[in-house]
């Protein structure tokens, strides 16, 4: 619902910041953009730069407004801008850089969008962020993305922390801020995401993947799945399915050489979706069959 206190392209944009979570709720966006502000200064000024490319690139091409008020343009733009600000030195290239990607996102999930507008059909999410973030990431070297360890406190903080590794960070506050904001925009989606997350660190506890698993690591893709998935209330089976399922494919990007990025749970919520239909496809390999 349109929010008259607040300006068209400030809601967009704050749309944008909840869509990262599969959310339109302005409110839960500010929330997104203060754990930025918060866990990772440094990266706020791409994300909001790619949000904004994104923003401009569907406002000037003529891309529906409903669309682009619900954030559905920006929030790829969002993560690349997060990820470009923490992976790429400093340079005059940074911001063309993010505004070029931050545009080619936008146009992507408008084809999508075209394409796949039929509700059995499988959404966009995140993948112009994962395509276009593994061509980005191509040459990093592997150093770039050491871990750091871990305080005592993080066991309590983990879930929390894996909220926050959706955006690219490993502060457990953003990633309270990032759970308030779930539960002001749905209670339900909320429960599940951190279901999700908790989901991911007791299997990572398990196979002795401590460090990452505190870290947020193993948790984040487990979560987006619970909350994609946990949009049919009366299917509770298709989230917990979806956790298993991202957990199950997380490691297999780090065989492949990739980022997994929000891989895992694209492909999770895609296989789960794309049973979904097949399940629901009558049989026409036996038309005469008796029923």
């Amino acid at each position: 619902m349109h929010n008259p206190t607040c300006p068209d392209w400030a809601e967009a944009l704050l749309n944008g910041f909840s869509q990262i979570f599969l959310q339109r709720h302005p409110l839960c966006g500010l929330l997104c953009l203060l754990a930025i502000l918060i866990g990772a200064p440094a990266l706020l000024g791409g994300a909001l730069l790619g949000g904004v490319a994104g923003l401009l690139t569907a406002q000037r091409r003529g891309y529906p407004k409903t669309e682009r008020q619900a954030g559905l343009y920006s929030y790829n733009g969002v993560l690349l801008g997060l990820l470009i600000s923490q992976h790429v030195a400093w340079s005059a290239l940074v911001p063309p850089l993010i505004l070029a990607c931050g545009g080619l996102s936008a146009m992507l999930v408008r084809q999508w969008l075209k394409h796949a507008y039929r509700p059995e059909d499988l959404p966009a999410y995140t993948a112009p962020f994962v395509g276009l973030g593994w061509l980005l990431l191509g040459n990093l070297a592997p150093g770039t993305l050491a871990l750091s360890e871990p305080d005592t406190l993080a066991l309590l903080g983990a879930p929390f922390t894996g909220l926050a590794q959706v955006m690219l960070m490993d502060q457990p506050l953003a990633g309270a801020l990032i759970a308030f904001g779930l539960l002001l925009a749905d209670r339900h989606a909320a429960a599940w995401a951190l279901t999700g997350a908790i989901a991911g660190i007791l299997v990572a506890v398990l196979l002795d993947e401590t460090s990452g698993a505190l870290l947020g690591l193993h948790s984040y893709n487990p979560a987006l799945a619970a909350l994609a998935l946990s949009q049919s209330r009366r299917r509770p089976w298709l989230p917990l399915i979806g956790i298993v399922l991202a957990i199950l494919l997380t490691p297999g990007f780090a065989a492949l050489h990739l980022p997994a990025l929000t891989a895992p749970f694209i492909l999770a919520c895609w296989l789960v979706r794309a049973s979904q239909r097949m399940l629901r496809t009558p049989r026409m390999d036996r038309p005469f069959e008796s029923p």
